[in-house]
Parts: structure tokens; sequence; C-alpha cells
């Protein structure tokens, strides 16, 4: 999947320009270090023929041309402007080589996440779904993908407006933020429906986490945000396995998540808010390894 590889490509590229900047730094003292070496000599050269011992003494008798000392003394100083000159251009280079880095990859993280709800958006869902899987190979560890429906969210928005019902789908991506840790993604995967990918996660323990949702949302409706409303999500869990096609994975969650819409519809939720979950397997399509 190409888009996985675009960060560590200008990671790549982005090294390869600081090492050229640093080896031009390094070649900065080299010249710093010759020139010192080639003006000692040409000291060393003037002041030894002018040496002579007297009595265990060293003396020293040197005359030396007005031009020679103004000339060792310019080559000096444009030695030196040359060098500052050229620290200060490397430094503003580097600068601005880390600068813009940032600058792209906050726009590329930008360009990744949904404005409205704070998640990662649909754009960066093969990338990320590229991520977790190539993990999940590497180590040989459970990679779980949770779906999840606002129910009857078309009414939130009929009944108090399309801004309310914008609010409510920033809570709910706050409620799932909030229910899982800092190795997971949260994605908004469209309209009213988020997905959730659990790093090293069995279904056992993404049953967990689809239970502290659920207790979530039981409390924001108990404050009553929304009046005469109870909302309630839809949620569905497959668990991905090596050889497996992210549509697979999604397709499978999918008709986990559907048929609990169903099965709200009745009245009768696998896991509402208003009751205790039921057993993992009411709710989860695939494998059942612990995470």
């Amino acid at each position: 999947m190409a888009n996985d590889d675009k960060p560590q490509n200008t990671f790549s590229l982005v090294t390869r320009q600081l090492a050229v900047l640093e080896k031009r730094d390094w070649e900065l003292w080299t010249i710093v270090c010759l020139a010192g070496i080639v003006v000692s000599g040409g000291l060393l050269a003037i002041i030894a023929p002018a040496a002579f011992m007297r009595q265990g003494e060293t003396y020293f008798q040197l005359t030396v041309s007005r031009q020679l000392v103004l000339g060792l003394f310019v080559l000096l100083a444009l030695l030196n402007s040359y060098l500052v000159t050229r620290r200060m251009e490397l430094r503003r280079t580097r600068q601005e080589l880390i600068t813009s880095s940032m600058q792209n990859e906050l726009v590329r993280l930008q360009s990744f996440t949904d404005p409205l709800t704070e998640v990662y958006n649909r754009r960066s869902l093969e990338e990320m779904a590229s991520r977790y899987i190539s993990h999940a190979r590497r180590l040989r560890s459970c990679l779980t993908f949770v779906l999840i429906d606002v129910d009857r969210f078309k009414e939130v928005n009929t009944r108090f407006g399309h801004l309310t019902g914008d609010f409510v789908l920033a809570e709910v991506a706050s409620i799932l933020r909030g229910s899982v840790r800092g190795s997971d993604a949260v994605i908004r995967y469209g309209g009213d429906e988020f997905l959730i990918i659990l790093a090293d996660t069995g279904v056992i323990g993404a049953s967990r986490v689809v239970h502290r949702i659920k207790a979530c949302l039981l409390d924001w409706n108990t404050v009553g945000q929304l009046e005469k409303f109870q909302l309630d999500l839809s949620i569905g869990i497959s668990e991905w396995t090596d050889g497996q096609t992210l549509d697979e994975v999604l397709d499978a969650a999918d008709r986990t998540m559907y048929a609990e819409k169903a099965s709200n519809k009745r009245g009768t939720s696998a896991i509402s808010s208003r009751t205790s979950p039921t057993p993992v397997n009411a709710l989860v399509h695939g494998s059942s390894r612990p995470s």
C-alpha cells in the first residue's frame, strides 16, 4: 500500500538532506583547521630563521614588512567572514528544512483528520489499517476492528437540527476516544459511522471496550443531552486473521453491526446502553482468541 510508505519516504528524504548539511558543516570545520595549520606554518617559517640562542635563552630578531602583516590580517578577516557567513547559511538552511518538514507533516496529518469530530477520517483508513495489519502480522498479535453506527441519527437531525446532529457526532467521537488506548485508532468511517482499530486486542478485549463505550453513553443519556431522546449505538466486532483483506474484515464487522441494529429496532439489543453486555459470541464474527 503506497500511502503507508509515504511518511517513511519523507523521513528518509529529510534524513538525507540533513546528512548533506552535516557534511557541509564538517567541510567548513576542515577549512578552519587547514587554515589554522597554514597560518601557523607561515608564522613558524617567518619566526624560525629569526630565532637564535644566547646564554641558554632563545631570542628573536624579526623584521616583517608592513605589507605582509596587513596581508595576513586581511587574509584572516576574509577567512573568518567566509566561515561565519557559511555557518549562518547552513544554520538557516537546516532550520528551514526542519520547519518545512514539520509543516508538511502537519498538513498531511490534517488531511487525515475529520475537522468536526477530530478523529481520523475515511481517507486515512487504508494507511492506518495497513500499519496495524503489518504490526499484527510481524508480531503475530491480535487485531480487532469495531464498527459503530449511531442509531436513529436522521431523527436527531430532523427533531433537533443539523447543528445538534454535528454536536452528537462530536460527542460520540469523544466517547470513543475516551474508551480506547492511545495505541488504538478511531476513524470516522462515514456520515454517522465510526471505526475503531484495536491493536494487540482480540474479541474479548474488544467486548470490554464496547462495554466501556456503552457505559459512557449511558452516562451521557442520563445527563439528558437530548430532550426525550435516548441515543444508542449499534456495534459490530470482527477480529482480523492473517490472509484476510481489509474489505473482508470490515464486511464481517458490518454484518454484525447491522444485525444488532435490527435487534435494536425490535427493542432487543444484544448490548444496549440500559443492559449489561451479552456473551461475546453474540456480537462477534470470526475467531475468538483472547487479547
